[in-house]
C-alpha cells in the first residue's frame, strides 16, 4: 500500500487523509497543533460554503486605493507600513493579478470549479464523520441599502452569473420578511439559495480528522521540516521529532506551507491576508440564514458559540501583534447591522488566510519530486474549496494530469 503524508491538520489535510484512504493511500497526518484548535484559520474563518465567492480580492482600479489602504490602518484592507518592503513583490503581483476584466473572469471560472458544488461535498462528509448537523444548507444572503448599491457591483456579480451562480431578488418586503432584525437601511437582497455554512469549524475538523484516525490513518504531533528524496523519489518527510517514511506527500499545512514548498523546490508567493472575527455570545438576535452587508463586506453567521462576524484583510507578516481595534470594527458593524442587538461576551479572534496574489489555489506537483504535491494557497475560500481540491490532489498523486489554472509552475 503506498505511504501518504499529509502535511497539515486544518480544513484541507483532513479532507485530504479522507479523499486518500479511500483511494486507497495509507495516511499519515503530520501536525504539530490540535486540529480544529483555535491556532487553526479553520477554527476562526467565516463560516461560509459558498459557491459565490468566486470574485478574487484583487479587481480593476484597486492600484487606486493603495494609498488609502497606507494611510488607513482600520480600513477593509490595510498594510502595515512596516510590512510594506516584504510584501511589495507580492502586492504587485495581487494588483496585476487584477487589472483587467479577463483576468478576473479566468480567476473566477477557475474558483467555481472549485466551489460550485461545496455545500452538497460538506454535508456528506459531516454525516460520514457523524457530524451532519454542523452543515446547514440554507443559502445565503447578501443584503444592500437600495438596486443602486448593487449595480455598483456590476462587474462582481455579471462575472458570477457567467460562472453559473444563481440568485433570487429580494425587495424591501421580501427581505424584511426573511430577517425582521435587520436595520431598516437594507432595502434589497439577493439569496444565494445553492449555498449553506457550517456552524462551527474547528468542531467539523476535529471531526473529519478523528474520522480519518478512527479508519486507521496515524497522526504525528511534531512540525514537518523538510524531505528525504533519493534520485527524484520521496522516502521521508522530516519533522522536529524525527523522519516519517513516506512514498507520497502534500503540502497542506496552510500559512507554513510556503517554507516547506521552498524544501520540495519551488518558490511560492504566498502572503498571509490576516483576518478578524468577533462573536457575540447568547445574542438576543439570531438571523435565520448567513448574510453579508455590502457596507461591511462581512460574513454574519449564527454559530454554535454566538453570533460571529468575520473579515477584514490586513497585510502584516505573521508575528505582528494584533490590532483587535479591527475585530472591535467588526462588533460594531453588528451592532449597526441589527439594532438592539444584546449578548453575553464578546469573543474575538486572528488567523492567517494563506493567499496567493492571483486568488487561486496551489495545486500539483514539486519541481524537486512529483512525489510531492501542494495544496494550499487558498486565500478566502478554504474551507469551502476543501472537498474538491482534496480530491484533485489525490488524483494527482495517483497519477491523474494536473489543472493548468493552479500550477505553482504559473509563479515561474
Amino acid at each position: 500500500m503506498t505511504r501518504l503524508a499529509v502535511i497539515g491538520g486544518g480544513i484541507m489535510g483532513a479532507c485530504l487523509a479522507l479523499e486518500a484512504q479511500a483511494a486507497g493511500f495509507d495516511v499519515t497526518l503530520i501536525e504539530p497543533g490540535t486540529p480544529g484548535g483555535e491556532q487553526a484559520a479553520s477554527y476562526g474563518n467565516g463560516c461560509w460554503l459558498s459557491p459565490a465567492s468566486v470574485i478574487p480580492a484583487s479587481v480593476p482600479g484597486l492600484w487606486r486605493k493603495l494609498p488609502k489602504f497606507l494611510r488607513d490602518p482600520l480600513g477593509p484592507l490595510a498594510i502595515r507600513p512596516g510590512r510594506l518592503p516584504a510584501a511589495t513583490p507580492w502586492l504587485l503581483r495581487y494588483l496585476w493579478a487584477g487589472s483587467t476584466e479577463e483576468k478576473v473572469r479566468r480567476t473566477a471560472h477557475a474558483l467555481r470549479a472549485l466551489l460550485k458544488d461545496a455545500p452538497r461535498r460538506h454535508v456528506a462528509l459531516a454525516e460520514r464523520a457523524g457530524v451532519g448537523a454542523l452543515i446547514r444548507r440554507t443559502g445565503l444572503l447578501y443584503v444592500f441599502p437600495d438596486r443602486a448599491a448593487f449595480e455598483a457591483e456590476a462587474l462582481a456579480w455579471k462575472l458570477r452569473a457567467e460562472t453559473g451562480v444563481q440568485w433570487r431578488e429580494l425587495d424591501e418586503d421580501a427581505l424584511r420578511q426573511q430577517e425582521p432584525a435587520l436595520d431598516r437601511r437594507f432595502r434589497f437582497g439577493l439569496l444565494v439559495e445553492e449555498g449553506g455554512h457550517c456552524t462551527d469549524p474547528g468542531a467539523y475538523v476535529a471531526a473529519l480528522v478523528a474520522l480519518a484516525e478512527a479508519q486507521g490513518a496515524r497522526r504525528i504531533a511534531a512540525r514537518a521540516t523538510g524531505f528525504r528524496v533519493e534520485n527524484g523519489a520521496l522516502r521521508a518527510v522530516r519533522t522536529e521529532s524525527g523522519e516519517v517514511e513516506a512514498d507520497k506527500a502534500v503540502i497542506a499545512a496552510g500559512i507554513r506551507s510556503a517554507g516547506l514548498a521552498r524544501e520540495a523546490g519551488d518558490r511560492i508567493p504566498l502572503e498571509s491576508e490576516r483576518g478578524y472575527h468577533a462573536v457575540v455570545t447568547t445574542p438576543s438576535i439570531a438571523p435565520r440564514i448567513p448574510l453579508m452587508p455590502s457596507d461591511g463586506k462581512m460574513g454574519v453567521t449564527l454559530t454554535e458559540t454566538g453570533l460571529r462576524a468575520a473579515g477584514q484583510v490586513e497585510i502584516a507578516g505573521l508575528e505582528a501583534a494584533p490590532d483587535w481595534r479591527r475585530a472591535e470594527i467588526l462588533r460594531d458593524h453588528l451592532r449597526r447591522l441589527f439594532p438592539g442587538l444584546e449578548g453575553g461576551e464578546v469573543k474575538v479572534w486572528l488567523g492567517h488566510r494563506p493567499s496567493t496574489p492571483d486568488g487561486l489555489p496551489v495545486l500539483g506537483p514539486s519541481r524537486r519530486s512529483g512525489d510531492i504535491l501542494h495544496c494550499f494557497g487558498h486565500g478566502h475560500v478554504g474551507l469551502v474549496a476543501a472537498p474538491r481540491s482534496a480530491e484533485l490532489v489525490v488524483g494527482m498523486a495517483k497519477g491523474e494530469s494536473a489543472p493548468v489554472a493552479y500550477s505553482p509552475r504559473r509563479f515561474g
